[in-house]
Formats: structure tokens, C-alpha cells, sequence
């Protein structure tokens, strides 16, 4: 199972990146809500909220060191709790996703953007990332929820 969550998460946000560079890249932004969302073309060479930008291979290195520790983990220890299976999944699902993209194209493609109108705006972000975000909820709510005196 944790294999198939990882390969759909890197499918979805290999293919929402595709269409993205096709459609957006050129300044061809969509408006979804005017003033609130919008998808928008954007070269991220940092990590999130563009911390450590140019850094590339420290992140790409960051990024095998914690995608190859949870494989293992998953696989060595096999945790029984399927929550902690699937939220390690969807995390690794996403950092492989922005991985593919730090290593061949050396940045990042984000392009969903929240804003309110010039007054905010939330960093443009991605498929992988909401995958890496929806991992980590999951995963806080398993250590929170769980009464056995272990994680496995």
C-alpha cells in the first residue's frame, strides 16, 4: 500500500508540473478566485517560504538522507498503525516529488498560489508540498491518538 500512496502522490505532482511549465511558464497565470487563488508559474531554489535559496544540493541531499531513513523505517519496522504508514507515504511521496525536480531541473516548480489581492500572499507551492503537509498532519495526529506505548 505505501508504495502505490507514494507512486500516485509522485504521478499527480509529476503531471501537475508538466502542465504547469506547459501552460504557466510564460506568464500565462489562471485566476481561479479573482484576487484570492490563482495557479501561477514559479521557480522555487530554495525550500519552503524560499528559506535557503541556491542551496540546491544541500536540500537534494537533505532530501535522500530523510526519503531513504523512513523507507527504512517503514520496511524494518513495519509499524502496525496504518495511519503511520500512510502518513510516512504521503511524506515521502512529496519530498520524492521535489526531489525529481531539485535534482534534473535543479529548482523547484511550484504555481498554486493563495493570495488576498496585494495585501497577502501565501508562497506558491505545489502538489509535492501538499503531500509533504498532508503526511505531516496525519503523522502528529497518529503520535497524538496513540495509546499504546509504542508506535508499532
Amino acid at each position: 500500500m505505501e508504495i502505490i500512496i507514494i507512486i500516485i502522490v509522485n504521478l499527480i505532482d509529476r503531471l501537475s508540473k508538466i502542465w504547469a511549465i506547459k501552460t504557466l511558464r510564460e506568464g500565462n497565470d489562471v485566476v481561479i478566485i479573482k484576487d484570492i487563488f490563482s495557479l501561477s508559474y514559479l521557480e522555487n531554489r530554495g525550500a519552503a517560504w524560499g528559506i535557503f535559496q541556491g542551496k540546491t544540493n544541500f536540500l537534494l541531499i537533505v532530501s535522500i538522507v530523510i526519503i531513504v531513513g523512513m523507507i527504512y523505517f517503514i520496511f524494518k519496522y513495519r509499524p502496525k498503525n496504518m495511519l503511520m504508514r500512510v502518513s510516512l507515504s504521503f511524506i515521502i511521496g512529496g519530498a520524492v516529488g521535489n526531489m525529481y525536480d531539485r535534482m534534473f531541473n535543479k529548482y523547484v516548480v511550484d504555481f498554486i498560489y493563495f493570495h488576498y489581492k496585494d495585501i497577502y500572499s501565501f508562497p506558491t507551492f505545489n502538489v509535492a508540498d501538499m503531500s509533504v503537509v498532508l503526511g505531516t498532519i496525519l503523522l502528529a495526529i497518529c503520535l497524538i491518538k496513540d495509546d499504546s506505548n509504542g508506535i508499532f
